[in-house]
């Protein structure tokens, strides 16, 4: 019997994320849009510690641009400002229209383990592994965190 190879179980494991999320209520929503405007600013402002000035203009701009990598540095600012509910929104928000937006999955693990929810950070973990390996920064950052938190518990294994 053969093992599946990297590839194979990537490839099944985005087809398991992506009919998840295209079962969501939300999955009728409008396209990603395809012209991203420059979030450089903003994300300086966000990475400054200027979650409040931040804010209002990330959710108007997620009025009219619809994109993982805005719906993440909201998830991101919002988890930072402690608003764990609307994190999670955000970054369910991102894995519907990239279900493997790197930066989105390690900073959903960074929620869970927040909430408490060392099993949900661990599945991102293991899906990380799938998505890019054990050497890309997501994985590492997250199984970081992880291995803080849960010291005694392997992360992903």
């Amino acid at each position: 019997m053969r093992c599946p190879t990297r590839r194979t179980a990537r490839a099944a494991a985005s087809a398991a994320l992506l009919a998840a999320a295209l079962s969501c209520a939300h999955a009728a929503g409008p396209p990603p849009s395809s012209d991203l405007p420059d979030l450089a600013p903003l994300r300086a402002q966000v990475y400054a510690g200027e979650y409040a000035r931040a804010w209002p203009r990330l959710t108007a701009l997620a009025r009219t641009v619809h994109h993982a990598e805005l719906y993440n540095l909201l998830g991101y600012t919002a988890r930072q400002m402690r608003r764990f509910d609307e994190a999670a929104h955000w970054y369910r928000e991102a894995l519907l229209y990239d279900p493997e937006h790197r930066g989105a999955l390690e900073y959903q693990g960074e929620l869970f383990l927040a909430l408490g929810d060392v099993a949900a950070a661990q599945r991102n973990l293991r899906y990380l592994e799938l998505l890019c390996g054990t050497g890309c920064r997501e994985y590492r950052l997250l199984r970081q965190v992880l291995d803080a938190a849960v010291p005694s518990a392997p992360a992903a294994r």
